[in-house]
């Protein structure tokens, strides 16, 4: 799947995630908020709280910032209320973009995720009009210098994965939703060392770009990426390793 999430990793590479660390906890600790006012403060029965917070400690946030965003979720503390949101749109070569964000104002957020869709040459587009093009999975990227490929098929699909897929230099893991935290933890305990490991919408189709549009599409996705309010970007594109890398050097 040469698409968002081999993009993603190679970002992780060069240490972006590491220079922004201040907006990768702001957007940490709006899902663990909203996640434990939606479902409650224990992880154990919670599991998208559980998942936020297994992100929370891969980023190395004190722990006290998380419990401080659980307590604002339940109410024992005062705090911003977030809402849900799902901006679905098309980008450059006909890319299907979806922005998943978390805002205390659903207008704002429309009008300036909408302005960065056309400043890039993309669109905003209806509810429903571009989800239907995809499905929620777990996901997990490995390098395929970190196990062999039978030692992964034993570990991950007895722990639950549906499917392991071998892609150039990595192994992708691939989960239903319920079974995405066994499966993570299950390599964890094994002392294996992933790229990536997020729950991800993964496209039923993809779109093959290269050149202007390839270029184009990731700086729509960077740009939508950078917004406080959004948490995750998912998009359809099929881009070459290699042009990956290219455009990610040339930052």
């Amino acid at each position: 799947m040469s698409g968002h999430s081999k993009w993603a990793s190679i970002k992780h590479k060069k240490g972006a995630q590491d220079a922004k660390r201040g907006k990768v906890f702001t957007k940490i600790i709006r899902e663990i908020t909203v996640a434990a006012r939606e479902g409650g403060g224990n992880p154990d029965i919670n599991a998208r709280l559980r998942s936020a917070i297994s992100r929370a400690k891969e980023a190395n946030m004190p722990s006290d910032n998380v419990d401080k965003a659980i307590k604002k979720g339940t109410g024992e503390l005062p705090g911003v209320t977030y809402e849900s949101c799902m901006f679905e749109g098309y980008g450059p070569g006909g890319v299907a973009l979806i922005a998943e964000t978390l805002t205390d104002n659903k207008n704002r957020a429309a009008a300036e995720i909408r302005n960065i869709f056309s400043k890039r040459g993309g669109n905003l587009a209806g509810s429903g009009s571009v989800a239907w093009q995809f499905v929620q999975k777990g996901y997990i990227l490995i390098s395929k210098d970190a196990i062999s490929e039978e030692e992964l098929f034993s570990i991950a699909l007895d722990a639950g994965a549906e499917d392991i897929k071998s892609e150039g230099k990595n192994y992708e893991v691939f989960s239903e939703t319920k079974d995405f935290e066994n499966v993570k933890q299950a390599i964890k305990d094994k002392n294996i060392e992933w790229e990536l490991a997020e729950l991800t919408m993964i496209p039923n189709a993809t779109v093959k770009l290269a050149g202007y549009d390839a270029k184009q599409v990731l700086a729509l996705v960077e740009a939508l990426e950078e917004h406080d309010d959004v948490q995750k970007v998912h998009a359809n594109f099929d881009i070459p390793d290699e042009i990956m890398e290219e455009l990610a050097a040339e930052e």
